[in-house]
This record gives C-alpha cells, sequence and structure tokens, in this order.
C-alpha cells in the first residue's frame, strides 16, 4: 500500500519561514512529478507547487511564487516544500500528491499513484 505522510506544519508569525516535507512509502517517487496542494477551511483543495519527474523543472502558482520552492530527493523518496515570507493567507492544511498537468497552468493529483495523506497544518499568525 502506497503511503503519502507529511509532516512539518506548525504556527508561525507573518514573515516567518517553514519547510514541509512528504514521505512516499510503498512506491518509488522515482519517475513522477509532484506536488503539493493546500485546503484553507472551508475552501476546495488548491494546487501550490509541482516538480517534474527529472527536478530540473518546477512550477507554482501566482500567489506563492517567489516564496516558496518545492524539491525532491528520489533517493529519500522525499519531496519538500520550502516556504519563506510566509503570510496568513497562506494558512491551510498542506497535502503532497503524486501529479498530471492539467492545462498549462495547473497539475491535478494523480489518484492511481496513491490517496491523499493526511496533511501537515500550517498556521500563519499576523
Amino acid at each position: 500500500q502506497v503511503r503519502l505522510v507529511e509532516s512539518g506544519g506548525g504556527t508561525v508569525q507573518a514573515g516567518t519561514s517553514l519547510r514541509v516535507s512528504c514521505v512516499v512509502s510503498g512506491r518509488t517517487i522515482s519517475g513522477y512529478a509532484m506536488g503539493w496542494f493546500r485546503q484553507a477551511p472551508g475552501q476546495s483543495r488548491d494546487f501550490v507547487a509541482a516538480i517534474s519527474s527529472s527536478g530540473a523543472s518546477s512550477y507554482y502558482t501566482d500567489s506563492v511564487k517567489g516564496r516558496f520552492t518545492i524539491s525532491r530527493n528520489d533517493a529519500d523518496n522525499t519531496v519538500y516544500l520550502q516556504m519563506n515570507n510566509l503570510m496568513p493567507e497562506d494558512t491551510a492544511v498542506y497535502y503532497c500528491a503524486a501529479v498530471l498537468p492539467e492545462g498549462h497552468s495547473t497539475w491535478h493529483p494523480w489518484f492511481d499513484f496513491a490517496s491523499w495523506g493526511q496533511g501537515t497544518q500550517v498556521t500563519v499568525s499576523s
């Protein structure tokens, strides 16, 4: 069974940084694009960032460009999201997933790889 386990969330002040991690077990991430999504209370789960299978290319939703960086370590089967200059509007539960491209600007989760994990809560106070 493939599992995605997100961790590293917490409560931080606006303007600070946080790195969340996603450890995948049961299947290698090598060869798959991976991504991060987030869901704020009462809102839909939205795309945040994606990284290509090679790690050479990354993609971000406009609101996090220049502040967030996605990376991957295939040897550790782990995907990271470094979040800098956090803002209160970044408050959400963050989830990782294998992803497929949707059009030219976003990605959607690929559930043939794995279902959602439990997510990790990020709370940014002003």
